[in-house]
C-alpha cells in the first residue's frame, strides 16, 4: 500500500501547492515513486506545476525526477467514486501519493481527508489562519476547534470505524517573519496549546521568498538549481533549501531518509 500524504487547508493564500511541489518532487529525487493529484478542478495550481516541469524538462532536454501525475475522472451519477478509483490506479506502481486539497470544502477534499496517513496543513502565521483550526476569546482563550479541524476529526473518526490507522497531522507555520516577534509568539503559544488538544504536531514550514514565484512557470524547485545551470546558490536560496531538508525530516514518512 502506498502512503498518502495530504496537504489541506480550508484557506487559499497559504502555500498548499508549493508545499505539494517540493515534497512530491523531494521525495521522487531521493528515489520514491511518487504518484501526485491535484484535487482543485477548477484553478489546479498543483497539477499546472507538474505540467510546466514536464513541459520545461522536455524543452531543455533535462532529465529532471517528476512524479506521476494521476487523472481524476468526472464524478457521474451513481457512477464509481472517481479520487478512489485515482488513487488505486497510482498505488500499483506507487510508494507515495501526494493529494493537494483546493482552499475550500469540497467532497472531493472530505474524501482525501479520510485517506490521509499523513496530513499536511499549511497556514499563513497570523491569527486570520488560526480561527480555521479555532475560536479564540478576544483575552487569546482557545474557545473550541473551529470548521476545518472539526472537518479533520470527522475524517480521524472514520478511518477508525474502517480500522484504518491513525492520521499523522502536521500543522506548517509558513512565511514565518522576522519581524512582528510579538504576534509570532502569540501564534506559537495558541498552537502549542491547540496541538495538545486536537492532537496535531507543529513545525515551521517555508518562509516568504521571491524564488518560490519565479519557479512556478518552469515548474521547478529549489532542489533543480543546480539542474539547470545554477552553481553558486544565495544565502536566501540556501535558508530556503534548509527549510525544506527540514520539512521532510518533520514528515517523518516511512523508509525516507533525507538525502539532499
Amino acid at each position: 500500500m502506498a502512503h498518502i500524504i495530504v496537504v489541506g487547508n480550508e484557506k487559499g493564500g497559504s502555500g498548499k501547492s508549493t508545499t505539494s511541489m517540493h515534497v512530491a518532487t523531494a521525495l521522487a529525487r531521493m528515489g520514491h515513486r511518487v504518484g501526485a493529484l491535484d484535487l482543485d478542478l477548477r484553478q489546479r495550481s498543483f497539477g499546472r506545476y507538474l505540467e510546466n516541469r514536464a513541459a520545461f524538462a522536455r524543452r531543455e532536454g533535462l532529465d529532471l525526477p517528476m512524479p506521476i501525475l494521476g487523472l481524476l475522472e468526472p464524478e457521474s451519477p451513481g457512477g464509481p467514486d472517481p479520487l478512489s478509483q485515482a488513487v488505486s490506479t497510482l498505488e500499483s506502481e506507487c510508494d507515495f501519493i501526494l493529494l493537494d486539497c483546493p482552499g475550500s470544502h469540497t467532497r472531493l477534499s472530505q474524501m482525501a481527508h479520510t485517506l490521509a496517513d499523513t496530513l499536511v496543513t499549511p497556514m499563513n502565521d497570523s491569527f486570520v489562519d488560526f480561527d480555521l483550526l479555532a475560536r479564540l476569546s478576544p483575552e487569546g482563550r482557545i474557545l473550541g476547534p473551529s470548521i476545518y479541524a472539526e472537518m479533520v476529526w470527522s475524517a480521524r473518526q472514520l478511518r477508525g470505524e474502517a480500522g484504518a490507522g491513525p492520521i499523522d497531522w502536521l500543522v506548517l507555520r509558513n512565511r514565518l517573519g522576522t519581524q512582528a516577534m510579538h504576534n509570532k509568539r502569540k501564534v506559537g503559544g495558541a498552537l502549542t496549546a491547540l496541538s495538545r488538544r486536537i492532537g496535531f504536531r507543529v513545525a515551521p514550514g517555508f518562509s516568504e521568498r521571491v524564488i518560490f514565484r519565479e519557479l512556478f512557470p518552469r515548474g521547478l524547485t529549489l532542489l533543480d538549481l543546480k539542474d539547470i545551470g545554477t552553481e553558486q546558490l544565495n544565502m536566501s536560496n540556501i535558508a530556503a533549501r534548509q527549510e525544506l531538508r527540514d520539512l521532510i525530516g518533520e514528515l517523518n514518512l516511512p523508509g525516507v531518509s533525507v538525502s539532499f
